[in-house]
């Protein structure tokens, strides 16, 4: 019996030790109640989530003001590791790891949590508030704040590491100095992106044009601008094909933005038939420039030139040289103006003035008042010596030069 009771007593101590120290060296009464309040953090985290930031977030979508709803947006994934990292902490404090000398620093691992939670949220809202400052974008090309949003949130990527490495005592001065040598190594090959990302930047300090305009490169492309990106820009041809070139083709040539115009031309030669005379020609002239100047959607200001004059005397037509603006740019309305000025045009010269339109053509001309070559009548005569007619100065051997003797033929 007394043996029985030493067992008893001996496996009793061993489920007490195994009870103090299997969980992961604690007791597993600390961890349960360590892992109960985890668990609790991560439902309190999911309430907090539908019944908080979900109803800010309605909240803020009936507000004119679109800046709160781009940052509660941005901001709903960091904001929900609260309760996570809240939980965290009394678990590690309840087993015992937030002070210096436990086997698992749970300090830093707490702060580490911090860190990556604060870094996320201002990474998330360097977007929706580079978006929505208005000032800024009005000040700036919009693709350069885009540019500076994204080189910002690399940044801040980039410091929440160097943080979070500082915090386990981690070097990050040998990190950083292996990047650059890495950098350098990369560079050597890189070097057409480096040129790229230095003429993206030029394109955009310039601003020679923005997504959504209308440019041309001379042998190059024409399109409509989509994206400007770090080494190359996306435009979109018109018959929709996408061309992806690379910036230094753009901050190198020639560039014309054709959405920046302010007035849009024409410039047209109208030939008439030479039968016109002076006082028909005076009418064209004069009812074309009155139609110009009378139509609204024709710019005859100051600011741009109208002419409509007799040009040149052509071929087989007198030329006049139309040379006008429209107060639009926008290529459809530009078409149909310029139908509505070939009506008013064809209307004039054929109805008012009475002419017609030149082509071209050529004349012929015969003068019947010359002299008409006549060649002279040959006379026959019958050779009896061959019996056959013969023209009788064949026969006399006079051919009308020479030596006087028949050729024999």
């Amino acid at each position: 019996m007394g043996e029985l009771n030493t067992e008893m007593a001996e496996l009793w101590a061993i489920v007490v030790q195994v009870w103090q120290t299997s969980f992961l060296g604690y007791s597993v009464g600390e961890g349960l109640i360590a892992l109960g309040v985890f668990v609790l953090s991560l439902l309190v985290r999911g309430m907090f989530s539908k019944f908080v930031l979900r109803r800010l977030i309605s909240y803020a979508e009936k507000t004119d003001n679109k800046l709160d709803d781009a940052l509660l947006k941005g901001l709903y994934g960091p904001v929900k590791m609260i309760p996570v990292i809240i939980g965290a902490y009394f678990a590690l404090y309840l087993l015992g790891l937030t002070g210096g000398d436990a086997p698992l620093d749970g300090q830093r691992l707490i702060t580490t949590l911090v860190i990556i939670a604060l870094f996320w949220g201002l990474h998330n809202a360097v977007e929706p508030v580079a978006h929505l400052s208005a000032p800024l974008r009005q000040a700036l090309n919009p693709v350069m704040i885009d540019w500076m949003a994204k080189a910002l949130k690399i940044l801040f990527l980039v410091i929440g590491a160097a943080s979070a490495l500082h915090v386990w005592n981690i070097p990050v001065a040998p990190v950083i100095g292996g990047l650059g040598l890495l950098g350098v190594a990369v560079g050597l090959g890189a070097q057409d992106l480096f040129r790229n990302l230095i003429a993206g930047i030029l394109i955009l300090t310039e601003k020679r044009f923005v997504p959504g305009e209308w440019i041309k490169v001379d042998g190059i492309v024409e399109g409509t601008v989509e994206e400007i990106n770090f080494r190359s820009t996306l435009v979109r041809r018109f018959d929709k094909g996408p061309v992806f070139v690379p910036n230094s083709n753009l901050a190198d040539n020639a560039v014309i933005n054709f959405s920046r115009m302010t007035h849009r031309r024409i410039k047209w030669a109208i030939g008439v038939e030479y039968r016109t005379n002076t006082d028909q020609l005076k009418y064209i002239r004069d009812h074309v420039l009155d139609f110009l100047i009378n139509h609204p959607e024709f710019e005859t200001g100051p600011e741009v030139a109208t002419f409509m004059r007799v040009d040149s005397f052509n071929s087989s037509s007198i030329d006049f040289l139309l040379y006008c603006f429209t107060k639009t740019t926008n290529w459809g309305e530009w078409l149909r103006l310029k139908e509505e000025l070939a009506f008013e045009i064809k209307r004039i010269v054929e109805d008012g003035a009475g002419t017609a339109f030149a082509f071209p053509s050529t004349t012929v001309y015969i003068d019947q008042g010359a002299e008409v070559f006549t060649p002279p009548q040959v006379a026959e005569h019958v050779d009896p010596a061959i019996d056959s007619p013969v023209s009788s100065d064949i026969a006399r051997g006079e051919d009308g030069g020479g030596d006087g003797e028949g050729d024999g033929r």
